[in-house]
């Protein structure tokens, strides 16, 4: 998506060999009209699907998921919680998830009410490294034996390897920009 690599290009910031900020526009701040085109892309992309719930991780995937949403029929927007509220009290589905940027592990957590075997169901977040958030979202739809239609990724660093994780399981992955290094203040896109 040319729009979003040249917004990258222009307000993200590298900061090393391995992080992306782009807190100006798709993290922190949000450039609505760009999220709104982010969805249109992933509806379009996933348009024959028939997608009937998306699920993403709290925080910075939810603007992204509900965009999408709009463009699909307004589909329910699940989001995986990381910590357990006093109020989950029904069961819920769990997977554990290593945060690349926070270097925390969490146990994320959806309702079991939420997600239901005859679901289909796009992943959605805003970026992919290492692979491990969309691997656990992946277990949480295996644990509820819905079908995934896919993974939605909005920026994939693919030199840490996460699109290679989800591609061997089969499961159709699709990155709106695909960054291949980053180096010497240069970022590089497939």
């Amino acid at each position: 998506m040319e729009i979003l690599k040249q917004r990258i290009l222009s307000d993200g910031v590298e900061l090393g060999t391995e992080i992306l900020k782009v807190d100006s526009f798709l993290n922190h701040q949000i450039d609505i009209e760009l999220i709104r085109q982010i969805g249109q892309e992933f509806a379009r992309r996933f348009q024959k699907e028939n997608i009937t719930k998306i699920l993403t991780i709290e925080s910075s995937g939810i603007a992204v998921a509900c965009a999408t949403s709009f463009c699909l029929g307004d589909v329910p927007v699940i989001f995986a919680k990381k910590e357990k509220a006093s109020s989950m009290t029904d069961e819920y589905y769990c997977a554990e998830v290593k945060s690349f940027t926070k270097g925390t592990i969490s146990m994320v957590r959806v309702n079991k009410k939420f997600l239901h075997s005859e679901d289909t169901i796009l992943i959605i977040d805003d970026f992919l490294a290492h692979g491990e958030a969309a691997s656990g979202l992946i277990n949480i739809v295996k644990q509820a034996g819905a079908r995934l239609a896919g993974v939605a990724i909005v920026i994939e660093k693919e030199f840490q390897g996460g699109g290679e994780k989800i591609k061997e399981q089969g499961i159709r992955l699709e990155s709106l920009a695909v960054v291949c290094s980053m180096q010497e203040g240069k970022i590089r896109f497939r």
